[in-house]
């Protein structure tokens, strides 16, 4: 079983210590170097309906002239570059939904510029390109004439440092790795440890999080064998749940928390493995 990472206490079987990387500084919410100007996370009520009246006129005009994406495409950047010139340029682009790490992410992706043409810009290519960065599970694009882009999107949420061989990654609540998500900015999220972790995780963290006094004691969660866990607490404490019903397991052990405070007089070992055999090797 592999040692203990951030007490930085020795367990029973020898193995490469776990560690997790410094946390970094956190910094306020800011707008993405290089995009101040164009970026902007909020949207008025009045912002929008004045958009979209705009967008009434500009769909009739359109319509009217016969102007569309295809005719676009068949002129090149043409008609495009005519509308700009009439002032449908790309001004404000807002981002919802998506934490400060996210937006830069996506807006690095997108490269957009103040100025660009704006009329007929790919809104599903670039929901594509935005469902493409790591943080985000999926996206809508709204384009409100003249010259605001907004941008929906439902992004992955932090639930576990997934570490293996060494290194960390983020993952979500189903096990995805979050690409480019810092472990160092997550010292609050359960450590799960080996090959198969992140994706078993998904089942042991909500279990975990049900129970603060047990979730605020936990060092890492090792994945055994490829079947089941064994929790490593603070104090050196360990604790051997079996390969199916981890729930009743840890409601027994929350039974006898509440019946011996057992999490506060401490042990070196509880073994859950058998539910109707739970053995509590006290310390030595």
């Amino acid at each position: 079983m592999p040692a203990v990472i951030r007490g930085g206490r020795r367990q029973a079987a020898p193995a490469p210590a776990m560690r997790r990387r410094p946390a970094a500084p956190r910094h306020p919410a800011r707008a993405p170097q290089g995009h101040a100007g164009i970026f902007d996370q909020g949207l008025t009520p009045g912002m929008a309906w004045a958009g979209l009246g705009t967008f009434a006129f500009v769909a009739v005009a359109i319509a009217l002239f016969g102007w569309g994406a295809d005719i676009s495409r068949a002129t090149g950047r043409s008609v495009d570059n005519q509308i700009a010139a009439m002032g449908f340029r790309l001004e404000q682009v807002h981002v919802q939904g998506a934490s400060p790490a996210g937006q830069r992410a996506i807006l690095d992706e997108l490269r957009l510029e103040r100025g660009q043409p704006f009329v007929f810009m790919d809104l599903d290519a670039l929901r594509t390109q935005i469902e493409g960065v790591g943080w985000v599970s999926d996206a809508r694009v709204v384009r409100l004439l003249p010259n605001t882009l907004v941008i929906e999107v439902t992004e992955r949420r932090p639930a576990a440092v997934w570490q293996l061989d060494g290194a960390t990654r983020v993952v979500d609540a189903g096990g995805t790795v979050i690409p480019g998500a810092d472990p160092g900015r997550f010292d609050n999220l359960p450590l799960v440890v080996g090959p198969g972790a992140e994706q078993a995780s998904s089942e042991l963290v909500p279990l975990i999080q049900r129970w603060p006094r047990l979730r605020d004691r936990l060092d890492a969660a090792v994945w055994v064998d490829g079947r089941r866990w064994n929790l490593l607490l603070r104090d050196g404490g360990v604790i051997q749940l079996p390969a199916e019903g981890v729930d009743a397991a840890l409601l027994q052990l929350e039974a006898m928390d509440q019946t011996q405070r057992l999490l506060d007089l401490g042990f070196a070992r509880v073994d859950l493995r058998v539910a109707e055999n739970v053995a509590v090797e006290p310390r030595g």
